[in-house]
């Protein structure tokens, strides 16, 4: 039986650095890295050290200031900015829209697809983050941890390939980080998808397959992948 091909995002000898004050920032230099669809990464490193930009590079929604990056899917390789239909984004913040109702936000990205059973996938999404009971609440009347729920049924209700998270846990309470962290990786490995964390937290890091570090020496950024066993 022949296996599936494998989706992946490939970094290649990338940079980055911006300008500051008429002089040039490097957050990290020549790095090279891939990542598949299916399995979990996480990004650690002090601030300041380029992890929402990497992450952002890896999603192509930034370009790198030197390198290559591709998506490569059923053995195709395309530019990654031909990425972006097939990536959900999770914020710290929520970003939320604050009139909508929870189910309204889930659907949201359906509707913008035209897709005529945007309710009823909504209402499943949401059942499976455990807030069926709150279908008809806004923003404002969830919790915390209910709204970061919300965000990540919003995120996958249309079955991306990649899953990208910046600090998804970052505002939340122990028990509610712990909570939502189970809900994220338990419904990325459901739907099949590639999990790139941002992070601070080791415990959350430590949930991820592969760990990407970004340490800070003298504006050099040295990228370390370890393999540990998968959640």
């Amino acid at each position: 039986m022949l296996s599936q091909p494998v989706s992946r995002i490939h970094l290649d000898n990338v940079s980055q650095s911006f300008g500051k004050n008429d002089n040039q920032v490097h957050l990290f230099s020549d790095l090279t890295l891939s990542i598949e669809q299916g399995r979990s990464y996480a990004i650690t490193g002090p601030s300041g050290s380029g992890k929402s930009s990497l992450l952002m590079l890896m999603s192509g929604l930034e370009v790198p200031s030197k390198g290559s990056c591709y998506y490569i899917n059923d053995e195709t390789t395309s530019p990654l900015q031909s990425l972006r239909n097939h990536i959900g984004f999770i914020f710290q913040q929520f970003h939320l829209l604050p009139e909508l109702t929870a189910l309204n936000n889930v659907a949201l990205p359906l509707k913008l697809r035209g897709q005529k059973d945007a309710i009823n996938r909504a209402k499943e999404w949401l059942k499976k983050v455990g807030l069926s009971h709150r279908l008809h609440h806004t923003p404002k009347q969830l919790s915390g941890g209910e709204q970061q729920r919300v965000a990540i049924a919003r995120a996958l209700v249309f079955e991306p390939n990649f899953i990208f998270a910046d600090e998804p846990t970052g505002n939340l309470d122990t028990k509610n980080a712990s909570d939502v962290a189970d809900t994220l990786f338990d419904c990325c490995k459901e739907n099949g998808a590639g999990l790139i964390v941002v992070t601070h937290s080791d415990e959350l890091a430590a949930r991820a397959q592969h760990n990407f570090s970004l340490k800070n020496a003298a504006n050099q950024f040295i990228s370390s992948t370890s393999e540990i066993s998968p959640c």
